[in-house]
C-alpha cells in the first residue's frame, strides 16, 4: 500500500546503530541509509497503525481498502466523505441486516434519505391465550423514498439496495416518489 516516501526519515536509522569504527565510513554510510530510505515508510505505517484502521484519519486509498475488508457498500462517485462514512458504519450496518431499522440505515448512508418500510411482522404479548396475532399471514415489504427529484435516488439502485439487504424470503415492493406530485401521479413504482 505505501510506497516510497521521498525524504521521510527514520527514528531507527541502521548508521547510528554501527559500531564506532565503522561510524565515520562513508561507504557504510550511503549503503545503510538505502535501507533507511527503503524502510522509513513500514516503520512510519507500523507507528500509526490506527490511525490507518480508523476510518476517519486513513489515507484515501487505504479507505477503498478497508471498505473491502469490512464489506462496506459503497459506490463509484462518492465523496471521500460518503465513503468514510460507509466505513465507519459498515460493522454496526452488518449487525442489524435483514431487518426494518437496518434497510433504512443503508438506503439512508447510500442515497442520503430516510426511507418509509412498511412490513407485515410484529409481535405481541398477551395474558390471555388465543388472541390475534399482530401483522399477516403473507410476507411483505414496501419501500418508499420520498424525494424532490427522482434522478436522486435511481430505481434500479435502489432496487438492487433492497435486494441484497431485505430478508431473502420476502417478496418487496420498491417505491420512488416525487415530493408534492403524488396526487397528480408522479411516482415512479418499482414494483417486483
Amino acid at each position: 500500500m505505501r510506497g516510497a516516501v521521498p525524504g521521510l526519515g527514520t527514528p531507527h536509522s541502521f548508521g547510528r546503530r554501527l559500531p564506532a569504527i565503522y561510524g565515520t565510513d562513508e561507504l557504510a554510510g550511503r549503503l545503510l541509509a538505502a535501507f533507511d530510505e527503503v524502510l522509513a515508510p513500514v516503520h512510519s505505517t507500523l507507528d500509526n497503525l490506527a490511525a490507518y484502521l480508523d476510518p476517519r484519519l486513513a489515507p484515501v486509498d487505504f479507505v477503498d481498502w478497508l471498505a473491502g475488508w469490512v464489506a462496506a457498500e459503497t459506490a463509484p462517485g462518492w465523496t471521500l466523505r460518503q465513503r468514510r462514512e460507509a466505513v465507519a458504519s459498515a460493522v454496526a450496518l452488518h449487525r442489524v441486516r435483514g431487518t426494518a431499522r437496518g434497510l433504512a440505515e443503508q438506503v439512508r448512508t447510500v442515497f442520503g434519505v430516510w426511507p418509509e418500510i412498511t412490513e407485515n411482522g410484529g409481535t405481541a404479548w398477551s395474558s390471555s391465550t388465543g388472541g390475534p396475532l399482530p401483522g399477516t399471514a403473507a410476507p411483505t415489504l414496501t419501500v418508499t423514498v420520498r424525494v424532490p427529484e427522482p434522478e436522486l435516488v435511481p430505481l434500479a439502485r435502489l432496487r438492487a439496495l433492497v435486494e441484497a439487504n431485505r430478508p431473502a424470503h420476502v417478496p418487496y415492493t420498491v417505491r420512488v416518489l416525487v415530493s408534492g406530485a403524488e396526487e397528480t401521479g408522479g411516482d415512479h413504482d418499482g414494483t417486483l
